[in-house]
């Protein structure tokens, strides 16, 4: 007959589940997407309700487009630029392109709408979902209907003993139309204005030395995905092109 040994336990039978050390900066997964209140004046549509899309699940070809710009003389850490980025995020956007985060603004599982010019000059209203957000950088990644389909990283960094603020987006245009648009350069053009734009308003918000913009595009995957055709079911701008004569007619009967 033998004891338990009390010098020598037993190995224990199952593995304890450790929470990974970053798991705060990551948003929870969702079904489906929930707006909360908005500004009046704010279109909220193609949003709520809706699944959020990465790059497997668009349909054209995957890009990974990097934009960054130095900032000299702005005489701030990293985790500094990052903290007014969020706080002051939809400042840098171009006027008539309108970022509405929620009250809580750019934190992990947060959803902003977005209303601005589509392609060809069409409205739409679209938005994003924050999955990401720590001290040196946040990601966001949009739900169906979006133009494209996938994920944009913002942060800041040193290099060289430099300090540079950078965008990196890695995406597939979502349906055959948008796809279209990015084959013409139309879609590909708007974006690159648009995220040279918030840079360099970026650089001006901290007082930095005007710089251009680096850019570098990287064609990851060539090929389309004819399986993710259908996606054009859930195309924003043509979804918000049908919705605004009814908006239209509703504010003029409320009058």
């Amino acid at each position: 007959m033998t004891t338990p040994d009390s010098d020598n336990p037993p190995a224990p039978t199952s593995v304890e589940k450790k929470t990974p050390r970053d798991a705060a900066y990551w948003a929870k997964p969702v079904a489906k997407l929930k707006v909360s209140e908005l500004p009046a004046g704010a279109m909220n549509l193609n949003v709520e309700g809706r699944q959020v899309v990465g790059p497997l699940q668009g349909f054209g070809q995957m890009w990974q487009k990097t934009y960054r710009i130095r900032l000299d003389g702005a005489a701030l850490e990293p985790p500094q630029i990052i903290r007014e980025w969020k706080e002051n995020f939809p400042s840098f956007w171009p006027k008539d392109h309108h970022f509405y985060p929620s009250l809580t603004g750019i934190k992990p599982g947060e959803v902003a709408v977005i209303n601005l010019p589509g392609p060809g000059g069409m409205p739409l209203s679209t938005g994003i979902v924050v999955i990401y957000a720590d001290d040196e950088s946040f990601s966001f990644m949009n739900p169906q209907g979006h133009i494209f389909a996938g994920m944009i990283t913002f942060s800041s960094y040193r290099e060289g003993g430099e300090v540079y603020a950078q965008i990196q987006v890695l995406v597939r245009a979502n349906d055959p139309i948008y796809e279209i648009g990015c084959r013409i350069g139309l879609v590909h053009r708007n974006e690159d204005r648009f995220w040279h734009h918030t840079l360099k308003s970026l650089a001006q918000h901290f007082k930095a030395e005007p710089a251009e913009v680096d850019q570098h595009n990287l064609l990851i995957d060539p090929k389309i995905q004819w399986a993710q055709a259908g996606n054009i079911w859930h195309n924003a701008a043509i979804r918000t092109g049908l919705y605004a004569p009814v908006a239209l007619v509703r504010r003029i009967f409320r009058r």
